[in-house]
């Protein structure tokens, strides 16, 4: 697999994957085409510090099989860069190759200065938690509350 930034003409692919994945019971919340394609046009726009997507492919770059979107912020309870790992989706041929972890090792090795790494995960997800526990991370004892603003949510 490789890993690279996504590139204009990987548009078209990516809202696809996007589409596959926030319509899956991965998500708690659907959302509109019209939110995902703001998401792409913001990792797109290079000057945007907070967002940015990697493209997942083949060794020899041919065949899309996967991505990942990322958001960063400042935790003040760490006192420090958290990179929020927002979309982290492989195409079902793909799944259980050892993607997911390659691509945490990437981000790790991306953000040295990082202190936390996030990421929300359905209850019911149990492939995807047990990938994510291979990597590090564990259920957190906090508990996720939201107020939606937006009206295509």
């Amino acid at each position: 697999m490789t890993i690279r930034p996504l590139q204009k003409e990987d548009q078209e692919e990516l809202l696809a994957m996007m589409r596959v994945f926030y319509d899956s019971p991965a998500l708690i919340h659907k959302t509109s085409t019209r939110a995902l394609q703001r998401d792409i046009d913001a990792c797109l726009d290079r000057e945007n510090p907070f967002v940015e997507a990697w493209i997942f492919t083949s060794k020899d770059g041919k065949e899309i099989q996967g991505y990942a979107m990322i958001s960063k912020s400042y935790t003040t309870e760490y006192g420090g860069l958290c990179i929020w790992v927002e979309d982290l989706y492989i195409k079902p041929a793909y799944r259980h190759s050892g993607m997911s972890k390659e691509f945490f090792a990437y981000i790790e090795r991306a953000y040295p200065e990082a202190v936390r790494f996030k990421l929300e995960v359905e209850e019911e997800n149990e492939h995807a938690i047990q990938a994510y526990q291979k990597s590090g991370y564990a259920i957190s004892d906090y508990y996720l509350m939201t107020k939606e603003m937006d009206p295509d949510l």
